[in-house]
Order: C-alpha cells, then sequence, then structure tokens
C-alpha cells in the first residue's frame, strides 16, 4: 500500500465552530504547492475528513491534478481521530494507493503509529505538509517513510 498523508492547508483562526474554519487565501497557495508533489502518483482514492478545511484542501488537489474520482469523506479522520481505527478503514478499502486529508494531532500520530508501531513519536505535520509511506503489508510499524514534503 501507497498511502499518501495530507494535512489541511493553513485555516482560518475563528468560526462558529472547529468543523466550519475554511481555508485562508495563504492556506489555498500551500496546499496547491503540495498537490504539486502528487503529480504522477497513481491514486484510486482520495479520502478526507468531513470538516470544512480539509474538504477544501481535498478539493484543491482533486482540481490541480485533474483527477476524476469523487473525494470521499472519511467521519474517522477528524483532529482526535484513533490510528488504530484508520489503518482497519484503509485496509477495508482494498486500494493500492491513496491520499488522506486530515488534522493534527491526528495525522502526526497515525503517521508515526505507522511507522515505528507506537505513538510515543509522532511525524511533525505543519499545514499543508504531505508525507508518502509504503508498505507490503498494511501493519502498524511495517511502513516506510517515502518522502515528506512541507508546504
Amino acid at each position: 500500500m501507497k498511502l499518501w498523508l495530507l494535512r489541511h492547508g493553513e485555516a482560518e483562526a475563528r468560526a462558529s465552530s472547529d468543523e466550519l474554519r475554511e481555508l485562508t487565501m495563504a492556506g489555498r497557495a500551500e496546499v496547491l504547492r503540495s498537490a504539486l508533489q502528487l503529480q504522477g502518483a497513481q491514486l484510486q482514492l482520495i479520502l478526507a475528513s468531513p470538516y470544512v478545511r480539509a474538504q477544501q484542501t481535498a478539493a484543491l488537489v482533486q482540481q490541480q491534478l485533474g483527477w476524476p474520482g469523487e473525494v470521499r469523506s472519511a467521519s474517522w479522520a477528524t483532529p482526535d481521530g484513533e490510528p488504530e481505527r484508520a489503518l482497519d478503514e484503509l485496509e477495508r478499502l482494498g486500494v493500492e494507493e491513496l491520499l488522506l486529508v486530515t488534522h493534527n494531532p491526528f495525522v502526526a500520530e497515525l503517521a508515526g503509529w505507522l511507522l515505528h508501531g507506537h505513538r510515543q513519536a509522532p511525524v511533525a505535520m505543519g499545514t499543508a505538509s504531505l508525507l508518502c509511506l509504503e508498505a507490503p503489508l498494511s501493519l502498524a510499524g511495517g511502513f516506510e517513510l517515502v518522502s515528506h514534503f512541507h508546504g
């Protein structure tokens, strides 16, 4: 499995709820820079947190790549998501290469868990940071870091 992890771009500081925070203009620009790193990727699926800023990030990537598929919402990919559940959900999809657009601290913990098999070493993920992880079998601690781009 090749898993691309993308943290959403910079979002506005305030909104009526955390779920409704939108990307700033700077956030949109950094997402587009990160999306360039996905050129040539053989994505079969784009998943995104249901939060507005993650959905906007996924839509920008989709547009930038000219990706014809539909972005699917992943209710488990929120800031307080559980890495163990995420791996189960990703495995159930049965795809070889996908992009997951989500949030900190979840994305940092998920990356650390996939790379090291525990949560004690989260991977630093600034806004619009993009990781590429790969594993022959989807096991915690079984993934290798292929690339890390800071948008």
